[in-house]
């Protein structure tokens, strides 16, 4: 199978950290479940997270419970560099290490931190699917580059208020 047909059945996320988000958790995570489940039923059933606290995480984690009922999905967690999570809270690194625990794939893009890590990463997680999910407040980020991006390469996206 070529890489170009893998991609047909990956997806993958981007969107912001928590402080950079206008709207409740709760609704950002029912809309991240329902295109989640939206992409599923389209035939998406690899996906990838960037690893990142807030978005990147509740999508891997709304994924894993998903993955409970249908044993067919799976989540390739594309890490920036080792110790991304160094100088997060505990529960947040809690909740990184439970997910890397239980994907399916770790892929760490660069063996160390760099300016361009998290860009190299997010390159990484569009080169490899055919759909991103992007939870977005409309600001320039690193969001905002990997959709732009993702429309450079013809990728699919779907966008979710932040």
């Amino acid at each position: 199978m070529t890489e170009a047909e893998k991609r047909q059945g990956r997806c993958c996320f981007t969107g912001h950290r928590q402080q950079k988000l206008y709207r409740e958790e709760s609704g950002i995570r029912k809309d991240l479940e329902d295109a989640i489940e939206k992409a599923i039923s389209d035939g998406y059933h690899t996906f990838i997270t960037g690893m990142a606290y807030g978005v990147d995480i509740w999508a891997g984690e709304i994924l894993l419970r998903l993955r409970e009922i249908d044993s067919t999905l799976r989540l390739i967690a594309a890490v920036p560099f080792p110790d991304f999570n160094a100088r997060w809270s505990i529960d947040w690194k809690y909740r990184y290490e439970a997910l890397l625990e239980k994907a399916d794939l770790i892929q760490f893009v660069c063996s160390s931190y760099s300016a361009g890590a998290y860009q190299r990463r997010n390159k990484w997680m569009v080169d490899h699917s055919d759909r991103v999910i992007a939870v977005f407040n409309g600001e320039k980020s690193g969001t905002k580059n990997t959709i732009d991006y993702a429309r450079k390469c013809g990728v699919q996206i779907v966008m979710i208020k932040a």
